[in-house]
């Protein structure tokens, strides 16, 4: 079982390598939110509804804009 297991992850490495570039880039225009970013990309891969709250001025918008 430690195999299979050992073939999935090694799987799940090798597809989900863009993640870390596109975290990258969108830290380069997000300063500071990498929480949000993280849950937004999760959001947007899994298919889900995402709600950003907050009080103004702290990049939600941006954030968004930069994601898409």
């Amino acid at each position: 079982m430690s195999e299979e297991l050992k073939k999935i992850n090694d799987i799940v490495k090798k597809k989900s390598v863009f993640i870390d570039a596109l975290l990258e880039e969108a830290k380069k225009v997000i300063v500071g939110q990498t929480y949000v970013l993280e849950r937004l990309l999760i959001g947007v891969l899994t298919g889900g509804h995402i709600l950003l709250e907050g009080v103004p001025g702290l990049g939600k918008t941006l954030s968004i804009k930069t994601l898409s």
